[in-house]
């Protein structure tokens, strides 16, 4: 049975500012709990009921599942449809970016991103195509909310997040960097190399207007409808589907 601080503990954790007090952040669903299990992060606490204990794997005898009643979790979870599995994980040190980490590599760069819905996409997207990194602006959606960690469904474990003023990344002249605006060269006809930022911007204003004279390439996807806009997280997946492309025809 949960306690009345433990309930009060993994409700706060749903806000940003109790996250960073604590520093944990909630993980929900057996697949994504077992993620995070055999990941670099250390997971504190798993609460599970008989049910999700019995679904879960191999776990590490230092984290042993605490089960607790169906009525309990359901206190706590942050799902419509809770899956009976929870856990505290600890949010890792920022780490310093290394300029040499962005050599022979495409990294996203996000420019305030503000919905958790597509950040969490943006991140399951680039592990699926590969891509290890992605650098966020200090104004981009925090990527322990619930809802990112969610989304991603595991892929936070395993992708590299950095949060910086990405002004000054953008500004290094020896990095290629390539941004999604609405007026530039087609993606289909940019030779994206073998290195690379490729700057996404805001849902509702692009990419930040003082950012716009720093990139190098300025890059569209082309409208054939009359859609005003795509949504963020698509117009991702285009441009990482487009870096993989070219990467298999090298």
């Amino acid at each position: 049975m949960l306690s009345k601080a433990q309930i009060s503990l993994i409700t706060s954790l749903q806000h940003k500012k109790f996250r960073t007090k604590h520093g944990l952040f909630i993980v929900e669903g057996i697949k994504s709990v077992t993620e995070f299990v055999h990941s670099s992060y250390k997971v504190q606490k798993i609460f599970a009921t008989d049910q999700a204990c019995a679904k879960l794997p191999k776990i590490p005898q230092s984290i042993k599942p605490i089960k607790i009643p169906e009525s309990d979790f359901n206190k706590v979870s942050t799902l419509k449809t809770p899956q009976g599995a929870l856990a505290l994980v600890e949010i890792p040190e920022p780490q310093q970016i290394n300029l040499k980490n962005f050599k022979n590599r495409h990294t996203l760069v996000l420019d305030d991103i503000q919905d958790p819905g597509n950040l969490g996409t943006i991140i399951r997207t680039a592990e699926w195509f590969g891509i290890q990194q992605i650098v966020c602006s200090n104004g981009t959606v925090d990527a322990y909310n619930t809802k990112v960690v969610q989304a991603t469904m595991g892929s936070l474990s395993r992708v590299q997040l950095y949060y910086t003023d990405i002004r000054d990344l953008i500004l290094q002249e020896e990095i290629p960097t390539f941004g999604a605006l609405l007026h530039g060269q087609s993606i289909y006809e940019v030779d994206f190399g073998k290195e690379g930022l490729i700057i996404m911007g805001n849902e509702g204003n692009g990419i930040s207007s003082e950012l716009i004279p720093a990139l190098k390439t300025a890059v569209t996807i082309p409208r054939i409808g009359r859609a005003e806009s795509l949504n963020v997280a698509v117009a991702t997946t285009i441009f990482c589907s487009e870096l993989a492309r070219q990467h298999l025809k090298k």
